[in-house]
């Protein structure tokens, strides 16, 4: 199903299907990013999709501008990380939709080389929302710990009797691998350039839910 976009506009019917999920999964995450403050609510409008030869109504967030833009970014950072380059380049093409298209050979390298330089460009910024603006959903140790009234330094002794973290890793706390594949953690970068370990929510009801069973937190 092709998705009409207009300029400078994208809805997130099809930011569902730039990374591969659900739509009503995709509005969720937005909602808990608006709640948060982390994005703007963005206005909402009602589409028509086709699927088995019916026509369905479907509500959806509309992003525009380069508010828009910008938001649209964080939420597929927050979704999928490694569609965020994607994203990028479909804004591109949104905006440069009406652009002359290349009359020759030397015409159409010249615009190949314009779309690279503008990907590398924007680079810069996806690196941002893949390392900074995500945190924004994710918890640190301190956080974690005051849930269960514990202070991060007893939380994380627990946690290194469980190994969760590397006892490789001098001088910093780093997840275990195995705790980073079940999507309890994330290793990202501080503001500083220093690397953070930070739980998910699932993560996090993970060390709660453990500790309370061992009997070391209320």
């Amino acid at each position: 199903m092709e998705i009409l976009t207009q300029k400078n506009q994208m809805i997130s019917l099809e930011i569902s299907e730039l990374v591969q999920s659900r739509h009503d999964d995709v509005k969720r995450s937005i909602d808990r990013l608006i709640e948060r403050g982390v994005i703007a609510r963005p206005p909402m409008a009602v589409v028509e999709k086709e699927a088995n030869s019916r026509i369905y109504k479907i509500e959806v967030y509309v992003f525009s501008g380069e508010q828009g833009k910008m938001d649209s970014i964080t939420v597929v950072a927050q979704l999928s990380p490694e569609f965020t380059a994607a994203l990028v380049k479909r804004w591109y093409e949104l905006e440069n939709a009406q652009a002359k298209l290349p009359q020759s050979f030397a015409e159409a390298l010249q615009l190949a080389a314009d779309q690279a330089r503008q990907l590398e460009l924007a680079a810069p910024k996806v690196q941002y929302f893949d390392t900074i603006v995500e945190r924004a959903t994710l918890l640190n140790a301190t956080q974690v710990a005051q849930k269960i009234g514990m202070s991060a330094v007893a939380m994380n002794k627990q946690l290194d009797l469980l190994s969760v973290y590397s006892r490789g890793v001098k001088r910093a706390r780093v997840f275990q691998q195995w705790f980073i594949d079940k999507g309890f953690g994330e290793l990202k970068q501080t503001e500083l350039g220093f690397s953070q370990p930070m739980f998910t929510t699932k993560g996090e009801a993970w060390v709660i839910e453990k500790l309370v069973s061992e009997g070391v937190a209320a």
